[in-house]
């Protein structure tokens, strides 16, 4: 007779309360850690790694109450596909073997741009699919990302990333997908949803306000009112659940207003589980638990840092048991910590591990990958084609003055190209933090890179077969050498064309210049950079300043002939971008963040009511070089035939719909931006603010008919007294092509009565492209 627990045909929470009732205190507890086998190893990839790598007992003795998570198996060294598969297949049979009910471990990994192990695809971060403007192709991309994962006996992805950038001198402005909140959300939202198809439980994090830590420094605390947050930090998450369907939260590291939200269960519990009927688990960011204690100073213990996170809403301690081992145990016994809190929190970790089937009888630990016993493919021709797509539609196109661009496949427009900049020919220029070989893989130098990844030098002499291409190095990505930028002059003195190849060296705590805890103190370009383009500048030939970056950087102190800006496009990007150069890829990237003109401490996004612009009242113009929205093409489009009612009842929506015509010579896309604006209103409302967009392709001549359904709903915002609002009266619609580029702009009345709306109100502008 099977135990009720382990009866697939029985209802989840009658099989999950069987189960409880049979668990000891410390049987439950175990349920409520991870464990990261090998952390002592290696330079750290987590915050505090090796402070917190504490000796832990005999894996039969540690694990015997049993385990709720396997950390990183596949990510934290270099281990072959297979090898990895059936590792984790034999550590999960010890592991239900070993204990007295037989429950099998989630296995997690990190996935923010692909899978995060060795071998496997490498794709753009997410600030390029904030670029691309492609809902659809990144949903595309996490579905075949999560299915490589499962194959190999996954559960669980630590992504996407819904930080919202506020301060792009934060190192991790690569994870995020760009500054406006929608175009956060509805992107993230796909990334999600395609992870949840594939079966894998997609994590959000971090939550919530870790992006606008104090001077953009990782951890700093944020200062930030209840309406900011309300507005811009938490659509995001919103859209992901309600959109997505994401079974996990991670929360964040950063305090907001003095408050952790690790210790805070008015974020955790009231607003997430409460108002918002959140019904997974919520996991710990690495030692998030242990952070309470050692640096935010709300804890006076492990036990106390434990009983604040528990009862705050944190159900699970990663990536290692410290607090909710032991110490916890002992508040529970004393009485301290009420053991029905432990039970709410098992009670999550036991349902998401029965609808995964780990709790059915006849559960096998070996994943498909293991039973087929053939090697492992992480890198498969339809996962290089997808990052080929996602490369080539995040490349932005910012400035082409001159007209030197395209260069002609053939080479003909230059027959003699200096490719110079120390991002030229170095292959991890191409990639962010978490791709395996930057987070991972330079630790291990004996080992090989894992995939196929040419640099860009590589692949400019591939696209331009019949080009004389030199090149120099100029100086490194940081410091302070300048004796490489002589040679590199001399170099492009005898080229018919220049490209900069400029930008970051992603890494994490200081070991790059963009990355996890790898912070800049001004935008200007890292290094001796701006003095190497100075001096190419001054060359007298035409510079190209191509930039593999993860943040933008401030450019108006200098004036090439073309800017091609591609934030870290991973392992196809070397050649999305030479395709762009010669041509052969026409681009249709856009800003997900603006690019500022100066490198000072003007830090800040396209989301700034009146007075956040330019004006009499300071002597400051903090006005973009580039705007949020902006990227150039090769052929041209033109938008006419506005049409829009000029009324919008304050519970109902309005159809803005436009003509847009490729008006030149080849096929290319435009990504048409629809803007809103509330002139007055109860508080001060951004100047202008994303509502929709429609990526559309089109070839030369062809025309279609752009048509958005906004739903009053979107209009709304917090007001005065905390709650959201639709409140009536004239708001302004704007169509364009980034946020300054506008084409037609419409009054429209909001009519009826104001109106109060939660989370259940309409979150998305649907939009439909259609043959007029």
């Amino acid at each position: 007779m099977l135990n009720p627990w382990a009866d697939p045909g029985k209802p989840t929470a009658e099989r999950v309360a069987a189960l409880l009732a049979e668990l000891t205190l410390e049987e439950k507890l175990a349920q409520l850690v991870g464990v990261w086998v090998g952390i002592s190893e290696g330079e750290e990839v987590a915050p505090a790694q090796h402070e917190f790598a504490e000796p832990l007992p005999p894996w039969d003795e540690l694990t015997k109450p049993g385990l709720g998570q396997l950390t990183r198996v596949f990510g934290t060294g270099p281990v072959d596909p297979l090898v990895g598969a059936k590792v984790l297949a034999e550590t999960q049979r010890k592991l239900v073997a070993n204990t007295r009910f037989g429950i099998p471990a989630m296995a997690h990994e990190e996935c923010l741009a692909g899978f995060t192990a060795w071998q496997a695809t490498v794709f753009p971060v997410p600030l390029s699919w904030g670029a691309s403007f492609d809902p659809e192709s990144v949903e595309r991309m996490a579905r075949e990302v999560g299915l490589v994962m499962r194959d190999v006996g996954v559960h669980q992805g630590l992504a996407p990333v819904l930080d919202v950038t506020r301060d792009p001198r934060w190192g991790r402005t690569e994870e995020t997908i760009g500054e406006d909140p929608y175009l956060v959300g509805l992107i993230g939202s796909a990334y999600t949803r395609g992870l949840e198809s594939s079966g894998i439980v997609a994590t959000l994090k971090h939550f919530a306000g870790y992006s606008a830590s104090a001077g953009g420094r990782n951890h700093a605390p944020v200062h930030m009112g209840p309406r900011e947050f309300a507005d811009v930090v938490l659509p995001p998450f919103e859209m992901a659940l309600r959109l997505g369907g994401a079974r996990s939260v991670m929360h964040s590291y950063a305090e907001v207003d003095g408050v952790p939200p690790a210790a805070d269960p008015a974020l955790l519990t009231d607003l997430l589980r409460g108002r918002w009927g959140f019904e997974g688990v919520v996991v710990a960011d690495y030692f998030g638990v242990s952070f309470l204690e050692t640096a935010h100073g709300v804890a006076g213990s492990p036990g106390e840092a434990a009983a604040l996170a528990l009862t705050a809403g944190v159900d699970v301690e990663l990536p290692s048991v410290r607090c909710y081992g032991e110490p916890l145990a002992e508040l529970v016994r004393s009485g301290v910590v009420d053991e029905a809190h432990v039970d709410v929190a098992v009670t999550r970790v036991l349902t998401q591990k029965c609808e995964l089937g780990l709790l059915d009888e006849g559960w096998e630990p070996e994943s498909p990958a293991v039973k087929r016993g053939e090697p492992v493919d992480l890198d498969p021709p339809a996962l290089r084609d997808l990052a080929r797509t996602m490369a080539e539609r995040s490349v932005v196109l910012l400035d082409n003055e001159a007209g030197v661009l395209p260069l002609g496949a053939s080479g003909a427009g230059a027959s003699r190209i200096a490719v110079v900049g120390p991002c030229a020919d170095d292959v991890l220029a191409l990639m962010g933090c978490y791709a395996f070989p930057n987070h991972v893989g330079v630790q291990h130098p004996d080992v090989e890179l894992g995939v196929e990844m040419p640099t860009l030098l590589e692949a400019v002499r591939a696209e331009f077969p019949h080009a004389t291409v030199t090149t120099a190095l100029g100086c490194e990505v940081s410091g302070d050498d300048r004796s490489g930028i002589a040679e590199a002059v001399e170099v492009a003195r005898d080229a018919d064309v220049v490209l900069a190849v400029l930008g970051d060296r992603a890494g994490l705590f200081g070991r790059g210049t963009s990355g996890e805890g790898c912070d800049a103190e001004d935008l200007s370009l890292p290094g001796v950079q701006g003095e190497l383009l100075d001096a190419l500048l001054e060359a007298g030939k035409p510079v190209v300043l191509v930039l593999l970056a993860g943040r933008p950087y401030a450019l108006g102190g200098y004036r090439p002939a073309g800017v091609v800006q591609a934030f870290f496009p991973g392992e196809e990007g070397s050649g999305a971008v030479a395709g762009v150069l010669s041509g052969r890829v026409n681009p249709s990237g856009k800003l997900p963040v603006q690019v500022p003109r100066g490198s000072g401490g003007q830090p800040t996004t396209y989301l700034h009511p009146k007075l956040g612009a330019v004006g009499g009242v300071s002597s400051v113009d903090p006005t973009p070089l580039y705007p949020f929205g902006h990227g150039l093409s090769y052929t041209s489009f033109e938008l006419t035939g506005f049409e829009s009612a000029e009324e919008l009842p304050s519970d109902g929506e309005v159809e803005v719909s436009c003509l847009v015509r490729n008006t030149g010579g080849r096929r290319g896309a435009e990504v048409v931006q629809l803007y809103l604006h509330d002139p007055v209103a109860s508080v001060t409302r951004p100047v202008r603010q994303l509502v929709g967009f429609a990526r559309v392709e089109l070839d030369a001549g062809e025309e279609r008919r752009v048509a958005f359904r906004l739903h009053a709903d979107r209009t709304s915002f917090t007001g005065r007294d905390g709650r959201r609002v639709v409140e009536t009266g004239e708001v302004s619609l704007l169509v364009g092509c980034s946020s300054t580029d506008i084409r037609w702009e419409r009054t429209v009345r909001v009519t009826g009565e104001d109106r109060y709306v939660g989370h259940d109100r309409v979150l998305v502008t649907p939009v439909t492209a259609s043959t007029p």
